[in-house]
């Protein structure tokens, strides 16, 4: 008879097998690698340094530079102050210089804004909304006529524009450059798949039930919910409008229409012309205060324009 070996008694297995079921036991000498999410933590940090550093450069730049004279731009370090500090002085001369052109190239720059781009917005945000909310005939041509403006560039658009308005007698008027500004086909596509999921068409259906009128359940219940899509919208219309120089170097030559962006090309090219005065030094500080309004909008705003944009990304 044999005998049977019990459950306990086994052969115990070798260090080599234990060590191989078990996991390494013996921590290797040398340098240990980083883990791999270390390191995309450090690449997507040196990628977000660079593109900090681009973005911000030419702004530095612009503020160094605004301190300086005319002389003192050709003396001194692009990126260093010079020992002459005249921020003050160029901002009385730009605001002075030929008889306070700089005024009204501003005011015209607002008025363009104002009703180009706040009519932009509203057309946008009441298209929008209705191609959202409402059923009717010809829907998805709308939609495909709206993609397909989204993809033609404004460049493409200019001399058709120019001949349409010289023949209507636009042109060198602030129509000719208010009444493009007003369509904003970008704007429109964002507000429609934004209103798609800002505004609960129980809401709507809600309010229907209880009486109340199209116009008083858009600008009482939806247009509050739409508000930061109104705001992105907004933002962009706005840069677009502000930094708009194709379509009024087309459109206008009267220089008291001119924009800021028109204008301050003006002064750059004078230095270029036969008895012409190099004045870089207003060119910069009038730079300088063109982008500081925008600055202003974005951090003024920035907390509905990155609600705007996140919204409708999850879907419950």
């Amino acid at each position: 008879m044999t005998a049977t070996t019990p459950a306990t008694a086994r052969k115990p297995r070798s260090p080599a097998r234990a060590g191989a079921a078990a996991g390494p036991l013996v921590i290797r000498r040398g340098h240990r690698r980083p883990p791999r999410r270390n390191r995309r933590s450090v690449t997507l940090t040196v990628m977000s340094a660079i593109m900090l550093v681009y973005t911000l450069l030419p702004l530095v730049w612009l503020a160094i530079n605004a301190t300086k004279t005319q002389q003192g731009l050709l003396r001194s370090f692009g990126l260093w102050f010079d020992a002459d500090f005249a921020l003050f002085r160029n901002l009385a001369d730009t605001f002075t210089y030929d008889d306070g052109v700089f005024s009204r190239w501003l005011l015209n720059t607002l008025l363009y804004v104002v009703l180009g781009a706040g009519g932009a917005t509203l057309l946008a945000t009441v298209a929008g909304y209705g191609l959202a909310k409402f059923d009717f005939p010809g829907k998805k041509a709308v939609f495909a006529i709206v993609i397909g403006a989204v993809a033609v560039p404004g460049t493409a658009l200019a001399v058709p524009t120019f001949l349409m308005f010289s023949t209507m007698g636009l042109t060198n008027t602030p129509w000719a450059i208010i009444i493009p500004s007003l369509i904003s086909p970008f704007g429109l596509y964002l507000m429609w798949t934004y209103a798609t999921d800002a505004v609960p068409d129980e809401i709507l259906e809600s309010a229907r039930v209880d009486g109340a009128r199209e116009f008083q359940t858009f600008f009482r219940i939806s247009l509050p919910l739409l508000a930061p899509g109104v705001v992105t919208v907004l933002l962009f219309t706005v840069v677009a409008t502000w930094n708009n120089y194709f379509l009024p170097l087309i459109m206008l030559r009267d220089p008291d229409w001119y924009p800021l962006t028109l204008g301050l090309d003006t002064w750059n090219d004078q230095a270029s012309t036969a008895g012409g005065e190099a004045i870089f030094n207003l060119v910069i500080t009038g730079s300088l205060l063109t982008i500081l309004p925008l600055i202003a909008a974005f951090l003024l705003l920035q907390r509905y324009w990155q609600s705007g944009l996140t919204a409708g990304s999850v879907k419950e």
